[in-house]
């Protein structure tokens, strides 16, 4: 098949959404599908060699992050111009109902569409003042899929219809083969506790765990706490937060692909401790896959990802003392930590990247067999028709090309 995928987000600053696409696309190819990525990205920006970029994103704040996003008639443009050069025979937006890309290339689609909806939120605005605006566009998508259930309760109560659940894929092989560091391996003494995740969201929890530290530290003094993200602010109130217990604490900065598998698999424990705004938890499986024992707040989609706490330890959201009640019991109880270790062994094969692309490929497939069967073409070009003589009255209202 020749697949377009487009992504909202700039690469700029990827996060999961873009690893998603990053590593849809080169699996799709593994398999001998031709793809093309469309996504936000500045000049000299490094990408991958499937992506082309749409030109510069500006930052918005969006579900609790701050996103890069594109959008005006210039980003229109240029989605126009790669789904004709594309020639594709079926379309993936990802966040179709986020201003950016996905939601251009939607006005304009002319063959079937799949949508991946990622976000959970219990009341999202944003979709909200986004519905009115493509409630006819949302007739061309030929099938839905939501990364996780809270991901598709959230479409079913924003958008109503519904979405088959393909999970996030990780490469299981990758983490499980990666090599421990010597500087990163604990010992029973000084045992490892790895974070990773953006300093300077609050969602994130780095300052949930930074308040569960002093006792943990109470209880096991010699324990190292490897803090892996980018974010000078959030390291600074971490810092000042933990006072003299912040030499416990190693913060690494931002990490490469290569030593985050290397961090998880050298650490004792992966601990996510994220207070909301999370659909999935790729980095709890991805923790799992590389052997850490995992510890995580009790969210619905992390509860899920560790089968109920059977793959890993749960603790009450956004309550340090459960937390460091969590990271002491696993500390302590190193055989049932790794009972758990063992189930999570197991149970991350659904979600290793080969399983994964089968599901999409057989939901790729339902879509053009739907389009053929309807004779959807031509009536997605009327509706493109449309949509496009729309963008040209808004393009005459802003006046002009804008950003």
């Amino acid at each position: 098949m020749r697949v377009g995928i487009v992504c909202p987000y700039s690469f700029d600053a990827p996060g999961g959404v873009q690893f998603h696409v990053r590593d849809l696309a080169q699996e799709l190819q593994r398999q001998g599908h031709e793809v093309s990525v469309l996504a936000p990205a500045d000049e000299g920006t490094p990408v991958p060699e499937v992506v082309t970029s749409a030109g510069r994103a500006v930052a918005v704040r969006y579900n609790g992050s701050v996103a890069r996003l594109s959008f005006g008639p210039r980003a229109a443009s240029r989605v126009r111009r790669w789904i004709e050069a594309g020639d594709f025979d079926v379309l993936h937006l990802h966040e179709p109902m986020v201003p950016s890309l996905a939601m251009l290339a939607l006005w304009v689609a002319e063959v079937p569409v799949v949508a991946t909806f990622h976000t959970s939120q219990e009341r999202s605005r944003a979709l909200q003042v986004a519905y009115p605006l493509l409630r006819q566009s949302l007739e061309k998508i030929a099938a839905r899929i939501a990364v996780s259930e809270d991901a598709r309760r959230t479409l079913v109560e924003h958008l109503g219809g519904d979405a088959v659940v393909i999970p996030n894929g990780v490469y299981v092989d990758a983490f499980t083969a990666a090599a421990p560091a010597e500087r990163w391996r604990g010992t029973p003494d000084a045992p490892t506790i790895a974070f990773l995740g953006r300093l300077d969201e609050p969602r994130k929890g780095l300052e949930v765990l930074a308040a569960a530290a002093p006792r943990v530290l109470a209880h096991a003094p010699g324990a190292r706490f490897l803090v892996a993200g980018r974010g000078d602010a959030g390291r600074d109130a971490a810092v000042e937060a933990l006072g003299p217990r912040a030499a416990s604490f190693e913060f690494l900065g931002g990490v490469s692909d290569e030593e985050k598998a290397s961090l998880l698999a050298s650490a004792d424990l992966y601990v996510a401790p994220q207070t909301g705004g999370e659909s999935f938890g790729i980095v709890l499986v991805e923790a799992m896959s590389a052997g850490a024992g995992v510890v995580a707040s009790d969210l619905g989609a992390f509860r899920r990802v560790l089968d109920d706490g059977a793959a890993g330890r749960l603790f009450r959201t956004g309550e340090p003392d459960d937390l460091a009640r969590a990271l002491i019991e696993a500390l302590d109880d190193p055989a049932g930590t790794a009972v758990r270790r063992d189930r999570a062994s197991a149970f991350v094969q659904q979600f290793d990247w080969t399983a994964v692309t089968e599901q999409v490929l057989a939901v790729y497939e339902m879509a053009v067999a739907a389009g053929d069967a309807l004779g959807s073409e031509e009536a997605l070009a009327a509706v493109a028709r449309d949509e496009r003589a729309g963008w040209r009255r808004v393009r005459r209202t802003a006046g002009g090309e804008g950003a």
